[in-house]
């Protein structure tokens, strides 16, 4: 199903939750929402579900307006946080139940439960209750009953929020891979970063109800448009003042705040850097086992920046002296961001012989 949402509003009461909202979705796609709370996430996805009115602007499934089509004629499947199974059912008529409400024949029934039953990896529970299933075993459940009238789109709501870390990881990695065998377009509400860059095709950061960014995970890191998703999206350090960091002089906005992310700061001695009038002296303050690499935290100027070191490098010490490379930062202000290189290691100072 290919979504098309056109300067989407809603309000509850005085509360301005969705502000002229647009946004194309491919079929086929998985588009995570991601942003803080009560950014205006679930109040989109309860619109294209037909669960809320828009207040203005137009939802149109395939070309078709659906403002004013009951969800039960939208042909979509919602899986929300808490499963909201029927305790009573067991999987087999939780799954079903989609199917009976339509007065699909019970072969037809028996043959399509059996088969979500095998496609989510539910085979030999067919006859236990929710109350006999682990957490992520309910959410599968779950998901095969909103797959079962065979949806055009699936809207899922935080469907791993309230399972346990380990599960949830699991659980992304198959999500991504049901998906993908379905071939249902897909769009799911998330406010945990890691979650929505590892499953989905494409992001959307929203924000005070109107979207920040859309694109690929990969994109939005890189080239953030928008200060918020600058400062929202991975891990960084702010400095408030980004003409005091050597390179990063900016001139034409001396109020330029700097984001830095850990990857693009380097550390090490004198002897490491061609260019030292480019690097910053450091001192190492703390330093954080992470199984794969460390987590470094150095003082610069009175600011701490984060960075990581491989476990193959020489292990540094608190206290220690350090040279510290910043190779490129996003600087912002109020209106804008962009991405700065350091301009000094492009320019070294002449060696007089």
């Amino acid at each position: 199903m290919h979504v098309e949402v056109r300067n989407l509003n809603k309000h509850f009461g005085g509360f301005h939750a969705v502000k002229d909202v647009s946004f194309d979705i491919e079929k086929g796609h998985l588009i995570g929402l991601l942003g803080p709370s009560g950014g205006g996430k679930t109040s989109i996805l309860r619109m294209l579900a037909g669960l809320e009115t828009p207040d203005g602007g137009d939802i149109a499934f395939h070309g078709q307006v659906v403002n004013d089509i009951p969800p039960q004629e939208r042909g979509i499947g919602f899986v929300f946080q808490n499963y909201a199974l029927f305790k009573h059912m067991s999987v087999y008529d939780n799954i079903a139940f989609g199917l009976q409400v339509k007065k699909i024949p019970k072969p037809q029934i028996k043959e399509r439960v059996m088969e979500l039953v095998e496609l989510t990896g539910l085979k030999g529970f067919e006859h236990r209750y929710p109350h006999q299933l682990s957490g992520g075993q309910r959410q599968r459940v779950a998901f095969a009953r909103a797959l079962a009238p065979e949806p055009q789109l699936l809207l899922l709501d935080e469907p791993f929020a309230a399972i346990d870390a380990k599960i949830r990881q699991e659980l992304r990695s198959w999500l991504r891979d049901l998906i993908e065998r379905v071939g249902i377009t897909s769009i799911f509400v998330t406010h945990d970063q890691d979650e929505a860059i590892e499953v989905a095709d494409e992001i959307m950061i929203i924000n005070q109800g109107r979207v920040e960014q859309k694109g690929t995970p990969w994109d939005i890191y890189k080239e953030p448009k928008t200060p918020f998703v600058a400062t929202f999206i991975g891990e960084s350090t702010i400095v408030e003042e980004a003409s005091i960091l050597k390179g990063f002089e900016t001139g034409f906005d001396e109020q330029a705040r700097a984001l830095i992310r850990p990857e693009y700061i380097e550390l090490g001695g004198d002897h490491d850097f061609p260019v030292l009038s480019a690097t910053e002296q450091g001192i190492v303050r703390h330093l954080h086992f992470r199984g794969s690499e460390w987590l470094v935290e150095v003082d610069v100027k009175g600011h701490k920046l984060v960075t990581y070191r491989s476990l193959e490098k020489e292990t540094l010490q608190p206290g220690q002296k350090v040279r510290v490379f910043i190779h490129r930062a996003y600087l912002f202000n109020e209106e804008e961001s962009w991405i700065e290189e350091n301009r000094l290691k492009f320019d070294p100072m002449p060696v007089i012989i």
